[in-house]
């Protein structure tokens, strides 16, 4: 999508806004090269860094939004038949994707609508199953701004942090090379705040 890479190239609030809000659907756009970059010319004085988070939450929040009014009207025949056609599998979407999320939506609650924005492959999809649920909105709402809010932070501070070390010409690379790690961080602390929980719940219910 040569329009995508345009746009990536020309960041700005309204070119953040928009991106996020597509990679807050289904189309393919990572969040990591539109907002670490965003900060990174923040850091040199051309944007804003608090403006840049703010924008890419609010695009977040709208493209969420789509999803879940989406499913939460057509229901999950027809987001299934969506996710198994041409158009996507064009949007790298399948029903097993889709069936991942909503696993995992059924299995953490509403809260599974903050954590999930955190994980990778979960991340654009777990308004589906918020829909699908019928997830009240304004709860909805507002664990999405609170999940897109963290995840944007930490790509803002790796943008700001990479502008003092890299180059321009070598900072793409160097944003994939620490959303790994940032992948991987964020997957374990979730993982140990779900087992929390899980325990903590269990306890209580044992003491009943």
């Amino acid at each position: 999508m040569n329009w995508i890479t345009s746009l990536l190239g020309n960041l700005n609030y309204g070119t953040v806004f928009f991106l996020m809000m597509l990679e807050s659907t289904v189309i393919p756009v990572p969040s990591e090269l539109v907002v670490s970059p965003a900060a990174y010319h923040a850091a040199g004085g051309n944007l804003n860094i608090w403006l840049v988070i703010l924008f890419s939450t609010l695009g977040a929040d709208l493209g969420a939004t789509i999803n879940y009014v989406v499913a939460y009207f057509v229901g999950r025949p027809v987001v299934y038949k969506f996710a198994n056609s041409k158009l996507g599998h064009l949007c790298l979407l399948n029903q097993q994707k889709v069936e991942k999320s909503e696993k995992y939506f059924y299995d953490h609650g509403m809260v599974a609508t903050i954590t999930g924005r955190l994980i990778p492959g979960i991340r654009h999809l777990i308004s589906i199953p918020a829909g699908l649920a019928k997830m009240p909105y304004m709860w909805f709402l507002l664990y999405t701004t609170l999940g897109a809010g963290v995840w944007n932070c930490i790509l803002a501070a790796l943008g700001w942090y990479l502008h003092a070390i890299v180059p321009e010409s070598q900072l793409n690379d160097k944003i994939m090379e620490y959303g790994d790690y940032i992948k991987w961080t964020i997957i374990a602390l979730v993982l140990v705040a779900v087992a929390y929980f899980a325990i903590k719940h269990y306890i209580k219910n044992k003491k009943k």
